[in-house]
């Protein structure tokens, strides 16, 4: 976002509304984590670069655009979950950044299960 007014220029970063974008995505009930996907992991390793997982934005001067990869927590409509994500993210964005959010796209890549209880190690027959 580029916004010029009388004392100077104000840009918010790609970044800044990765982060932002992330955070509440992260706090959306039913969500266990952002899927960075290979290429990602790809491009940190590559560049050193501070890539946000799961997430990719493109801010224009007045709109923004959000991708979001998700893993969903087993058992949750992923219908509903990803809508509720949907109005988080538009939101937080939208109150922090006075940028109007056109879209958030959301692929859900994965789902997680919970972790089952480590079963004791059955003792050996002689």
């Amino acid at each position: 976002m580029t916004e010029d007014n009388q004392t100077g220029i104000i840009r918010i970063s790609d970044d800044v509304v990765a982060t932002i974008a992330g955070l509440a995505a992260l706090e959306t009930p039913g969500i266990a984590a952002m899927s960075g996907g290979i290429s990602e992991g790809l491009a940190k390793r590559l560049s050193g670069k501070n890539v946000q997982k799961g997430v990719s934005v493109e801010v224009g001067q007045l709109e923004a655009a959000i991708d979001l990869r998700i893993i969903v927590h087993y058992g949750i409509p992923i219908q509903e979950v990803s809508h509720q994500l949907q109005r988080n993210v538009r939101e937080a964005v939208g109150n922090m950044t006075g940028l109007q959010v056109v879209e958030v796209n959301v692929k859900v890549e994965g789902v997680a299960f919970k972790e089952e209880e480590p079963e004791e190690p059955q003792q050996r027959l002689k």
